[in-house]
């Protein structure tokens, strides 16, 4: 925590965590706004079903790749440069996507643009614990997570209406438009919350050792797989939104929304949750509470799926539930993550945010094409994906018993 953390920001808590949120946006943004123009790009560029999925993996998994290390070079360098730089090559790169003229083009701006997006949400979270103690760093966390939970809602309908009303070409543009705002904002408004005393020799050998040392941390490993697995259960169902809604549920694609409007309405009144509990109760309660509600609620939805013909107006609100059993564990296992090596909390925040792209990626590339033909299959998916992360849990508690048994404090 830097020495002189309450005088870095002079405005409200909950205006940097809108600040922060926003660099987090950045990640799904970039997904989320394009989506509706998979078929507008596909016919300008002539691309096929394959290489427009390119375009999504190219990304996924450029993020995954420099996640690993935006946040070493914030240890290094200060949390500042980085995501300036970032937000800069992000900018740049989304205007690259707009002038593209071949597919091919566009998967290469499609991954710089990943290499880019990870700088906002590895690095936000290590300022926030740079800037408070665990509990006010808890409801900073949560905070993030309330604003964050908003992106997936309203980045499909701007994309959808760029599209409409300006062509697949201006999605990018609006992309290229927010790196140049959040550069700004950033660069006016965002403090270097990393004091010199805690900067990190930028050595291959000094990174190396530090990479070495966490990746040989069981309980590192172990809080990774707990925090960032488990959001793949609702994230196959958003991957699987056409298969499934159309498909399975029979729901037009103007009713598709119901499905992000229960997942960010779970998103959102879990981090509430979260943040309200921060200081009151211990993160291994409030990180079990999750689980228990995300595993009941897969058990329970994979059941329904087996024994009974899915409908909507029961197969959806499960989703929404899990989503709030996520964001109740999320930000007490992120502040874990990053206060197992406090030197090293950007690497320790780049490699929870590489692994979770990773599985994203997996899941988006592999798992979903293999499940989404059956209501069935996808429950399984979904149950499975939570069961790593609670898995992992179980087997920390029993290594570890005192991990997040302490109550946090201001």
């Amino acid at each position: 925590m830097h020495p002189q953390a309450a005088t870095l920001w002079k405005g409200p808590q909950w205006a940097l965590a809108l600040l922060l949120a926003a660099l987090t946006m950045v990640g799904p943004f970039s997904i989320d706004t394009y989506i509706p123009a998979f078929s507008g790009i596909a016919s300008a560029l002539h691309a096929t079903p394959v290489q427009m999925q390119q375009t999504l993996s190219a990304y996924l998994f450029g993020f995954a790749f420099m996640s690993l290390f935006h946040g070493a070079l914030s240890d290094s360098f200060g949390r500042r440069p980085v995501v300036l730089c970032g937000m800069a090559a992000f900018g740049l790169a989304s205007a690259g996507c707009a002038l593209s003229g071949h597919v091919e083009q566009l998967v290469l701006f499609r991954a710089l643009q990943g290499i880019s997006a990870g700088a906002g949400i590895v690095v936000s979270r290590a300022v926030v614990r740079d800037m408070f103690a665990p509990a006010r760093a808890q409801k900073v966390m949560s905070q993030i997570t309330i604003y964050f939970g908003i992106a997936p809602t309203i980045a499909p309908i701007i994309g959808g209406g760029l599209l409409v009303l300006m062509g697949w070409q201006s999605v990018f543009w609006f992309l290229a438009l927010v790196g140049a705002l959040l550069w700004l904002a950033s660069w006016r408004l965002l403090p270097e919350t990393l004091h010199t005393s805690f900067r990190q020799p930028f050595q291959v050998r000094h990174l190396m050792h530090g990479y070495r040392q966490l990746c040989a941390s069981p309980r590192f490993l172990l809080l990774v797989l707990a925090s960032g697995v488990p959001f793949n259960g609702m994230f196959l169902y958003v991957m699987s939104a056409p298969a499934w809604l159309g498909g399975h549920l029979g729901l037009a694609p103007t009713q598709f929304f119901w499905l992000f409007l229960l997942i960010i309405g779970g998103i959102m009144s879990g981090a509430w949750i979260s943040g309200w509990l921060a200081g009151k109760v211990a993160p291994a309660a409030q990180i079990g509470l999750g689980f228990s509600i995300m595993a009941a609620v897969a058990v329970l939805n994979l059941l329904a799926n087996v024994f009974f013909e899915p409908r909507a107006w029961w197969a959806l609100p499960p989703i929404g539930l899990f989503s709030l059993g996520w964001a109740l564990v999320s930000p007490a296992t992120t502040l874990l993550v990053l206060d197992l090596f406090p030197l090293r909390r950007g690497m320790a925040s780049s490699l929870q945010a590489s692994a979770t792209s990773v599985a994203n990626g997996l899941v988006a590339g592999l798992l979903a094409p293999l499940v989404m033909d059956t209501p069935a299959g996808l429950a399984a998916g979904s149950l499975g994906l939570m069961g790593v992360g609670l898995v992992a849990w179980v087997l920390l508690r029993l290594r570890w018993p005192d991990v997040g048994r302490e109550l946090q404090r201001h």
